[in-house]
């Protein structure tokens, strides 16, 4: 069953922002036809979160409601309990996993590019850069296009694709890291400090703290990238979900979880597991374990001393904030909408640059801080 009423399959056959000559007729085409479309035609503030009337759908909703758009798997985003969900192939799929065949009555995978007639609008799905299956989500009615972003990054990422910029009359942005004192450097060159200190320290066991969807794969394919071919293990909560990500393509190579290793020394081994999962009884085995953070949240010292990291890596799976002001500058909006993190500071910024901006201040987004209930569950 189809709850979305959708009707017809249109790849890429909408302006996506990349050739600017083609947008600009597309704009003054719009302005001849007199519309007079808002953001707020298309989109509104709910209890339940974002929600689109002319086309009766959701998006991220935090609550159950009828139709739910999902723009990724995180469970700060992608809840149980709606009767109808629309995402990605890869995220409806990461949704199964995590949640369980039963976290929708039905479910409708659509693919990037793909248009689809729900109610009055046109919606389709573009990626987001953030993890496997993200995606931006584009609202369309009468020449007006509103961006739902979800949450995205402009790094380079091997497990997931990359952020693609679509132009549109109004942007819904996140703001992580919405502070100017946020420049993340090169992701790689944060992995070379973990390979240094393996070499240092072959003594001990590394233990790379990284949220079991999207950051640990991204880790493990970033080691991989820089040559280090050895066994890498892993905590459970991550089995299921590296060995959907290795049938999707993404190359993990010698992966193996931590409970196959009875009588493996650990010591000078790279193990990946959520946060804090090394203070429990799985970390038991580990010889001198030398905790390394992997986030954003390592530029802040005080944080990474707080969770007892010894080795902070400076490795984000968000936009920060020369990728936040570049991003909105590319997207050629003149309306933004932020809805969590450091909302004022970009909003303030926005406005600096004639950009019309309001915080949303959404409860319950955040950086993938409800993943350690669904880690705690699976």
């Amino acid at each position: 069953m189809l709850w979305f009423g959708l009707s017809g399959i249109e790849r890429n056959g909408a302006d996506t922002g990349q050739t600017t000559a083609r947008h600009g007729v597309w704009r003054i085409d719009r302005a001849d036809l007199g519309a007079v479309m808002k953001t707020s035609d298309l989109l509104s503030l709910t209890p339940a979160g974002l929600y689109c009337p002319p086309g009766d759908f959701y998006i991220d909703a935090m609550r159950p409601v009828p139709r739910n758009l999902v723009t990724h798997a995180h469970g700060d985003h992608a809840r149980a309990g709606h009767d109808a969900v629309m995402a990605t192939t890869a995220t409806m799929d990461i949704m199964d996993i995590r949640l369980g065949p039963a976290f929708t009555r039905a479910r409708q995978p659509v693919e990037y590019g793909a248009a689809h007639r729900i109610g009055d609008v046109t919606v389709r799905f573009h990626p987001a850069g953030h993890i496997l299956g993200s995606a931006q989500i584009a609202i369309e009615q009468a020449g007006f296009r509103v961006i739902v972003s979800g949450d995205y990054k402009r790094a380079f990422d091997p497990t997931c694709a990359g952020f693609e910029v679509v132009r549109c009359d109004a942007f819904v942005t996140e703001a992580t890291f919405g502070l100017p004192v946020f420049d993340f450097p090169d992701a790689s060159d944060e992995v070379a400090k973990l390979l240094r200190s393996l070499e240092m320290f072959p003594e001990r066991t590394h233990v790379v703290s990284a949220y079991s969807l999207g950051k640990a794969q991204r880790m493990i394919a970033l080691v991989r990238a820089a040559g280090h071919d050895s066994p890498i293990y892993h905590h459970g909560a991550i089995t299921g979900l590296a060995a959907y990500y290795v049938g999707a393509g993404v190359d993990l190579g010698d992966i193996r979880p931590v409970d196959t290793a009875a009588g493996v020394d650990l010591a000078g081994q790279i193990v990946v597991g959520p946060p804090g999962a090394a203070k429990g009884s799985w970390g038991a085995k580990f010889v001198e374990p030398l905790i390394v953070g992997a986030s954003g949240w390592m530029q802040v010292r005080a944080r990474a001393r707080q969770a007892g990291v010894q080795l902070p890596l400076v490795v984000s799976d968000h936009a920060d904030w020369p990728a936040l002001c570049a991003t909105v500058a590319e997207v050629g909006c003149p309306e933004l909408w932020v809805t969590h993190g450091e909302t004022e500071a970009l909003v303030h910024w926005a406005r600096q640059q004639g950009i019309e901006a309001r915080p949303l201040d959404l409860i319950g987004y955040g950086d993938e801080e409800a993943d350690r209930v669904a880690e705690s569950i699976g």
